[in-house]
């Protein structure tokens, strides 16, 4: 394999955000439940033989070291991988928008250079790298629903006895809203703050 192309790299939208408590170092923690929302970024990945990374703004000029260029390069370090590869970014989702649009970014480059560079990393370890670039990274690799408890580094199954309220509003929403159960994704999301 020497490309791929047309990866998306969906947005999220925050359906609540409770601040839930304050840690000794200022940071707030927050407590969120997220869907995933058919407005993608998408990107294209060419193989290189050598280990150079770079990088295409197909839209708008993003900044040089954005979180596809991070995660390509964790990804490298991680594995010793000796590969290097071509993105081509084009981006539709706001920047700083709350959209998770720099960290599904991320998460697609981890999926597609995994897959480009036969790495053959599970999603359990690429959520490991993932979350060295950013706390809802993990979030875009799941395609189903995700509970995140007690710290944002922490994330179980929606069937691992999820909070009562998360498990009720989950429910509800579920029935309410969506049909097509394929489409819907939420995480339960625990994670620190700076409010400046």
């Amino acid at each position: 394999m020497k490309a791929l192309y047309d990866i998306p790299a969906p947005a999220k939208l925050n359906l609540f955000l409770h601040i839930t408590g304050r840690r000794p170092d200022g940071y707030h923690l927050l407590q969120s439940v997220f869907m995933l929302v058919d407005w993608c970024d998408t990107l294209h990945f060419k193989l290189r033989p050598s280990a150079h990374i770079s990088r295409e703004d197909l839209g708008p000029a993003l900044p040089a070291e954005d979180l596809t260029l991070r995660a390509a390069r964790a990804l490298q370090v991680a594995t010793g991988c000796t590969q290097g590869a071509h993105l081509s970014v084009f981006k539709r989702i706001p920047a700083e928008a709350g959209m998770g649009g720099g960290s599904s970014d991320a998460a697609s480059t981890l999926l597609a250079l995994n897959r480009l560079w036969g790495l053959k990393l599970s999603l359990t370890e690429l959520s490991r790298i993932g979350l060295t670039l950013g706390a809802d990274v993990p979030f875009f690799f799941r395609r189903q629903e995700r509970l995140g408890r007690r710290h944002w580094r922490t994330h179980h199954p929606a069937g691992a006895r999820p909070p009562a309220a998360a498990s009720a509003f989950c429910r509800r929403q579920t029935e309410r809203r969506i049909s097509d159960e394929r489409n819907f994704f939420i995480f339960f999301f625990k994670t620190r703050f700076c409010w400046c």
